[in-house]
């Protein structure tokens, strides 16, 4: 059971912490315990439609070299138990999320009835797929921002949109290479995509996060927010991070696991850390 949530997924859900990072309330005690609480709910959330889409995905995962052997489709986790599982962790995660805060319930209601759309509906549709991808990733920051009370910035929303869709784009891409002519059976929705056009778009998509997160650091609100002119010497480690992702996705074949990649690849993982203590340091230790 704890196989099928894809616990490894849920770095994902770390876009929550977003919002009081920027809100320079990381180190609120109070404030730092709800979005904590809000990370573990959005795991649960997460696990739940992770169940209803392997539960969709049965037939075409069999086909997968790899996903046939997730619980679901090899046989080791019924349909009847993974649905009833994920019915109980939706119920549970939702109702606990309106105790936490109405208005992060709302949010994470959003994200669940966006993922069970994408499943059944919008994950056909060409280009929509990636936006509804990059659509659970901005719910995922807007909760971390609703929960505690803060003002919504549109650099956070930019951002989020613009990374979301370059991971998307790539896990689209690595499908399309990878599986080659059986592409179509584990996932209709690629044989509306070429590699050319893939390429061309994750380049557009590469470009604009970096552009956006360096006009962010130079932005007067954000000078005058943070007090400091400092923050554009964090665009290096954006810069870098990118890059290496391109890298992999190109030379190395990977970016079908975003996740396994942010806990493996050590070098991304040394950029990431460096880009979070110069933003610890510029920000609240300037």
């Amino acid at each position: 059971m704890l196989q099928a949530l894809r616990p490894a997924q849920w770095t994902k859900n770390l876009f929550v912490f977003a919002g009081i990072v920027f809100s320079l309330k990381l180190f609120v005690p109070a404030l730092l315990f709800k979005v904590v609480l809000a990370f573990v709910l959005f795991c649960v959330l997460s696990g739940a439609v992770y169940l209803i889409n392997d539960v969709r995905d049965i037939e075409s995962d069999k086909k997968h070299p790899v996903k046939k052997l997730r619980p679901i489709a090899s046989g080791k986790l019924s349909i009847f138990q993974a649905l009833i599982i994920a019915v109980i962790l939706a119920l549970f995660s939702l109702l606990a999320a309106f105790h936490l805060d109405p208005s992060f319930a709302l949010v994470a209601l959003t994200y669940f009835l966006l993922m069970i759309l994408y499943n059944y509906f919008l994950r056909e549709m060409v280009i929509l797929d990636v936006f509804s991808i990059a659509a659970g990733f901005v719910l995922r920051a807007v909760a971390g921002v609703v929960v505690i009370g803060v003002e919504l910035s549109p650099w956070l929303i930019i951002c989020t949109i613009l990374l979301s869709l370059f991971i998307a784009l790539g896990k689209r891409r690595h499908e399309l290479i990878t599986l080659a002519g059986t592409a179509v059976e584990h996932r209709r929705i690629l044989d509306e995509y070429n590699p050319q056009l893939l390429d061309q778009m994750i380049s557009a998509v590469a470009g604009s996060t970096v552009m956006a997160y360096a006009l962010y650091t130079l932005w007067p609100e954000t000078i005058a927010k943070f007090k400091t002119h400092n923050l554009v010497y964090s665009v290096p480690f954006v810069l870098y991070g990118i890059f290496r992702y391109l890298y992999l996705i190109y030379q190395k074949e990977q970016g079908g696991k975003p996740e396994e990649i942010l806990l493996t690849d050590i070098p991304l993982m040394i950029d990431l850390a460096f880009w979070v203590v110069s933003l610890m340091v510029i920000i609240y230790l300037k």
